[in-house]
This record gives C-alpha cells, structure tokens and sequence, in this order.
C-alpha cells in the first residue's frame, strides 16, 4: 500500500464543505467540521498575520467576505479575530485551531499563499506548528519555491505543486517565463513533489501527466464545480478537490 493512499482515498472538500447560504463559510471552523461529518478530506488556505500568527483564510484581503477592510499580512490577529464574516456568525480560524478541530479524523491538504516575494515566514512557522500534529496531511503551493523551502524544513512532509495554464490575467505578478515553468512544472527536481494538483480546465495537461504515469506521483485536479469537470477528473486525475455539489452523489 502506497503511503499517500491517504491522499486519493476521499474526495477533497475545497476550503471544507462549505455553503454560504446555510452559514458555512469557506476556511471556517463550519466548513471544516461539515467535512469531518461527511467524511470528506479538506482543502484549507493559510496566509501569515502582520505579527507573524497562521490565519486560514483564501484572500489577500478581508474585503470580500468579511465587513472588516485590510490586508491579511498588515493586519494583527487580534484584528482578523474582530473580523464579521458578512455571512454566519463565524470568525477567522488559526492553523491551530482547525488543527485541534481535526483532530487526525480526516487529511488535511493545505495550500501555502504565496506573494512570490521570497518571504517565506509563512512556511517557517506552519513547518513547526505543523511538527507537533500527528494526522494526515500534506502542504502545496502554487509558488515552487515556497515547496522547496518546505522541503527544507519539513522534508518528511508530503509536499504538492498546485499549477493550471496560469493565463497572464489571473496572473499579472508573473512574467511569462514564470508562468510558462509554472504551467509545464519546471521546477519538479527541486521541489521533488509528492503529488501534483492541476487545474481541472487545464487537463489534459503533458506535466502532470506524466508524473502520474512515470513517476507515479498522484494528481489531484481543481476545482471540479460541475457534471463537465466531474467527466474530465475520473478521466486524468487520481481525486477530485470540488466544491458547490456532493460528490458521494453525483
């Protein structure tokens, strides 16, 4: 038995099995314990506070779902914990506390936000944070250099690269070259990835596809949201990480 059979073995809720209109805010303790009900592997989005504590949260900013303003990383965490939710009467999680949530009961797959900055105080405190829990997890990041200082720090840590076709408009902080290592993932022999998440509009794709097949490196696909992506994901991919419908019934 593979030793992220763990990994594959259950569709992957994106930011927990999350529904706004029932209250259940993505990254909130909500998603995440709706996805432990369910049995259902979580995706979570850490990002780094101004004073240094891990915060589970996709934006850079609190704008969208918060009636709170401010960049995560200029902002303390006692102020991200004042923080309203526009939706649900829930608050902004530390790495922590969805840690001492999960308990083990689930795997956790947890994605790195990157700037592309070089700053990599965000991968420094998860890797110790991260040392101290015992259930099955694994860290990506769409940025290759956040997973090589992982691998760095963490080096027993099933580690990911998370890529798709990074078009220049979702992308505008890359240079092409970047965007095209990005794409094809490039930088595999330095990150020595564990397993690989591709965009699901994005396969078929020559990359990842060939680290399944000749590396066996498992590939997850994202974000599958509907019946098409379902089609294409049981075609390539290994496991889906979806959102927005229940895949034990589809």
């Amino acid at each position: 038995m593979s030793r992220l059979d763990w990994l594959t073995a259950r569709p992957i809720a994106h930011r927990g099995y999350h529904d706004r209109a029932s209250g259940r805010i993505e990254n909130t303790l909500a998603a995440a314990a709706a996805a432990v009900e369910r049995g259902f592997a979580i995706e979570c989005d850490l990002q780094i506070t101004a004073d240094g504590e891990v915060v589970v949260f996709h934006d850079d900013t609190l704008d969208r779902l918060t009636e709170s303003t401010g960049r995560i990383d200029r902002t303390s965490l006692v102020d991200i914990r004042k923080a309203r939710f526009r939706d649900g009467d829930a608050r902004v999680p530390t790495l922590e506390d969805l840690l001492d949530l999960v308990d083990g009961r689930v795997p956790l797959v947890i994605e790195l936000k990157s700037r592309w900055n070089g700053d990599r105080r965000l991968e420094q405190v998860v890797a110790g944070i991260l040392a101290a829990y015992s259930g099955p997890m694994a860290v990506m990041s769409f940025d290759p250099a956040s997973m090589v200082a992982m691998r760095r720090l963490a080096p027993e840590l099933a580690r990911g690269m998370t890529a798709d076709h990074f078009p220049a408009g979702d992308w505008p902080m890359l240079s092409w070259p970047v965007r095209f290592a990005s794409r094809n993932l490039l930088s595999a022999p330095f990150v020595l990835p564990s397993f690989v998440a591709y965009g699901v509009k994005a396969l078929p794709a020559s990359a990842p596809l060939a680290l399944r097949h000749f590396f066996r490196r498992p590939l997850l696909t994202r974000t599958v949201r509907t019946a098409a992506d379902l089609v294409v994901a049981r075609r390539w991919a290994d496991q889906i990480i979806f959102e927005g419908f229940d895949p034990d019934a589809a």
